[in-house]
């Protein structure tokens, strides 16, 4: 089969044959339909984070295609045929006081999809069957592929905030996974302040419901955010500890910042002072639950969440992360195509039809 692989952290993904693996027991077989690019598989790539995957390995966590064979033992419900998922949280013991409460997230035995185990930048990856989710009927698996990772840690990190109806969330980031962020906050009924440096993505903020933006490119945003009376809640994807520190800047009294993304600078400063006097509180918010995906996927089922992506082969691999990395990437979310199906209409191409 066909893969992107990663053979040392300082080269860039090679595209080679590698064996068709082989599920074992209580694992599954899936032929790839559709991987998104998370800006966590270039972390991977690159070995930027304290902890390192083992080399080489195929990187992608957000796999989504069809089950054409069955491991030995429990499949867990899922059959040959069946349409999932590969999360990122590609196996957790289910014994530990994490998975028995319902935080299986934070289970210390887990296994990652992409980065611990081979991912979905292939044309056929392994996933264990109490782990996979199923993707419902109507959902085309370009959306399915960035709902898996930029939807359900954006969901997640949206219920860990506590956004209400009557609060104003800021999202900090408005791509990949800010775009999903600015939706759900939105479906809580919150107000909705998108930040961020690219004006396109900014424009693409104020069409998914965002009633502010700020250009943190050109104005303070901590500052920005306290003329608006301070962010109840500020969700922070973003890949700079700078904006961190400007969405805990920007908080209310008693706001709260919640940690999504995982920038390759492992610091941020935190004002002790300001903190303690304004009654504030960091959180550290990591993907989604199985059940998180299932109600991701049921949300967009019902037409209350839009992912905008384009397409990209297998072969693009380096030069969508050159995208993703310097920021000309077209849309929010990148997704390779593995089906060899055509193409469907992206978005940039929509746009032009409308304009013609």
């Amino acid at each position: 089969m066909k893969a992107a692989v990663v053979h040392a952290f300082d080269r860039p993904l090679t595209i080679e044959d590698v064996p068709i693996p082989k599920p074992g027991p209580e694992q599954v077989l899936v032929r790839i339909e559709a991987s998104g690019l998370c800006h966590t598989d270039i972390h991977a790539a690159r070995g930027e984070w304290p902890v390192k995957p083992s080399l080489p390995f195929i990187p992608g966590h957000e796999g989504v295609g069809i089950v054409e064979r069955l491991g030995a033992g429990n499949a867990h419900g899922i059959v040959v045929g069946d349409r999932v998922a590969i999360p990122w949280l590609g196996y957790a013991c289910g014994d530990c006081r994490y998975c028995n409460s319902g935080r299986e997230t934070l289970c210390p035995d887990q296994l990652d999809t992409g980065y611990s185990i081979n991912g979905g930048f292939a044309e056929y990856a392994v996933g264990y069957a109490r782990h996979v989710v199923k993707v419902p009927a109507g959902i085309d698996p370009m959306d399915a592929a960035p709902l898996t990772c930029a939807g359900v840690t954006t969901y997640k990190a949206v219920k860990t905030s506590g956004a209400r109806s009557s609060d104003l969330v800021a999202v900090f980031g408005a791509g990949g996974l800010g775009h999903l962020a600015i939706q759900y906050a939105r479906i809580t009924g919150a107000s909705v302040v998108a930040v961020d440096v690219n004006e396109e993505r900014l424009a693409t903020a104020r069409e998914l419901g965002a009633e502010h933006t700020i250009h943190a490119g050109e104005e303070d945003a901590a500052a920005a955010l306290q003329r608006l009376g301070g962010a109840d809640m500020a969700i922070s994807t973003a890949v700079n500890p700078s904006a961190f520190e400007a969405a805990l800047g920007g908080l209310a009294r008693g706001g709260r910042l919640v940690c999504v993304g995982m920038p390759a600078e492992n610091e941020m400063k935190v004002p002790i002072f300001q903190t303690v006097l304004g009654g504030l509180s960091i959180v550290g918010s990591i993907v989604g639950t199985h059940h998180d995906l299932e109600e991701v996927f049921a949300l967009h089922q019902r037409g209350l969440t839009r992912v905008i992506s384009e397409e990209r082969t297998l072969e693009d691999v380096n030069e969508a992360v050159e995208q993703v990395l310097d920021g000309s990437a077209p849309v929010p979310r990148l997704v390779f195509r593995m089906d060899g199906s055509a193409p469907r209409e992206t978005a940039a191409v929509a746009a032009a039809a409308s304009v013609a």
